[in-house]
């Protein structure tokens, strides 16, 4: 049995598609056999959404939306960030340990040192990265499930740890990243990963009016009836594929081979299995309180807080006498 940490950042009210496959599905998968700490990342948020309200609504969506997808919270400490101090506690200290140099070479600095003037940049960019080696380090977690685009904070949150190891003894353990490639190399309906910036994703809560809508929207080749087509190479096989057993994979996968039906057909089953597949979680979520999550939080928050309080103060005893 392993050791998980994972978050999700409520920077939106809910979580499309991909977030569920990508996040929410893994998470349900390891829940079986491991031990998961799964944060909700509200002082990341705090970056780009400062309205009080939004965050803590935001944070109870998505809180909601978990639970209605049968997380299993007797194996998954859930919790919001800001209510666990030791993540800003460690912070402070990895930001002491980390110099200028290093950040400056982080992704996410970069991009936006590119795209906004000097004077538009906070000091969040700076602080983002090891506030993220926190957030991993503080629970000494063995897998850290990432998309592609943060291995580079894991790697950080490695050589970090190493060096206070080194510094102060032994006191972190080293966290590895996971991957799951087959999701990373899922394309969402006009081609391109799915993503709030494109304005290409489908909503965990969407209508079914909505649902299709997008659906339609989805692009795909014109090719005549009798024309094999690799299934591989299509975007909407690739999506449709996450909906589908084995059985019915191995029944698409031959109907693309002999090409006798239309994309419009397709796409027709698409939604279908898109709707068998959000209702029930639709449905549970509607039947969740704001006050119920808030009891479901707390205690949770407790039990995160016992852990990262014992584990900040031996990160403490190690520097100071």
């Amino acid at each position: 049995m392993q050791t998980i940490l994972t978050w999700i950042t409520p920077s939106a009210d809910q979580i499309h598609i991909w977030n569920y496959f990508g996040a929410v599905k893994p998470l349900l998968d390891m829940q079986k056999e491991n031990n998961i700490y799964f944060m909700i990342a509200d002082l990341h948020a705090f970056i780009s959404k400062q309205e009080k309200w939004f965050i803590h609504q935001a944070s109870l969506n998505q809180a909601k939306i978990y639970i209605a997808s049968w997380l299993d919270l007797e194996k998954v400490i859930l919790f919001r960030q800001h209510k666990v101090s030791a993540h800003s506690q460690l912070n402070w200290i990895l930001s002491c340990l980390t110099t200028l140099w290093v950040l400056k070479r982080m992704h996410a600095f970069k991009d936006k040192a590119w795209k906004w003037k000097q004077e538009n940049i906070s000091a969040w960019l700076f602080n983002y990265p090891t506030l993220m080696a926190a957030d991993i380090l503080l629970y000494n977690p063995d897998l850290v499930p990432v998309w592609q685009d943060q291995k580079q904070h894991i790697e950080y949150a490695q050589d970090i740890a190493e060096k206070f190891n080194r510094n102060y003894g032994e006191t972190f353990k080293i966290p590895k990243e996971y991957i799951n490639k087959e999701v990373a190399t899922v394309t969402w309906i006009d081609g391109r990963k799915m993503s709030k910036s494109y304005n290409n994703f489908i909503w965990i809560l969407d209508s079914e009016e909505e649902i299709l809508k997008n659906v339609k929207k989805i692009t795909t080749d014109s090719i005549p009836l009798g024309t094999a087509k690799n299934p591989d190479e299509c975007n909407l096989y690739k999506l449709l594929k996450l909906f589908l057993t084995e059985d019915e994979d191995k029944i698409v996968r031959k109907k693309y081979l002999t090409w006798n039906f239309s994309f419009k057909e397709m796409k027709e089953y698409l939604f279908k299995k898109i709707i068998e597949f959000i209702q029930p979680i639709q449905e549970k979520y509607n039947q969740l309180s704001d006050e119920e999550v808030i009891k479901i939080l707390e205690q949770n928050e407790s039990k995160a807080n016992k852990i990262a309080k014992k584990n900040i103060q031996k990160v403490y005893d190690m520097i100071w006498y």
